[in-house]
């Protein structure tokens, strides 16, 4: 079953992380990944722009309508998102807990019902 693993931050978080740590910390992101992508499990990986560069597109007679983001005034927003298949959602739990952030932010797991061909 498939599996999407959610994590939120903000630029006040980002900025709190002194520059000669963030070595590490990309280093046991890193880590993660590749553990996981050896299993088979992990999918896909991936870190998202700042919410400033969030564009919301809406259709209007036709025409895109484009906005600012992103939808929801927040204090924190969507950070990275990955995509995990794995045995069960035991499993994707398990995996979810060994985020290297997940000590000091919760990620988010959400079971994908079905995916289009």
């Amino acid at each position: 079953m498939k599996y999407l693993l959610l994590t939120y931050g903000n630029q006040e978080k980002w900025a709190s992380l002194p520059a000669e740590e963030w070595p590490e910390a990309i280093a046991k992101q890193e880590a993660f990944n590749a553990r996981y992508r050896e299993t088979g499990e992990l999918l896909g990986a991936y870190g998202l722009a700042d919410a400033v560069n969030t564009r919301l597109v809406r259709r209007a007679d036709g025409m895109p309508v484009v906005t600012d983001g992103p939808y929801l005034e927040t204090k924190e927003y969507l950070a990275s998102f990955y995509l995990v298949d794995c045995e069960s959602e035991q499993r994707a739990l398990r995996i979810a807990a060994d985020m290297p952030w997940a000590d000091a932010e919760p990620v988010e797991l959400w079971p994908i019902l079905h995916e289009s061909a």
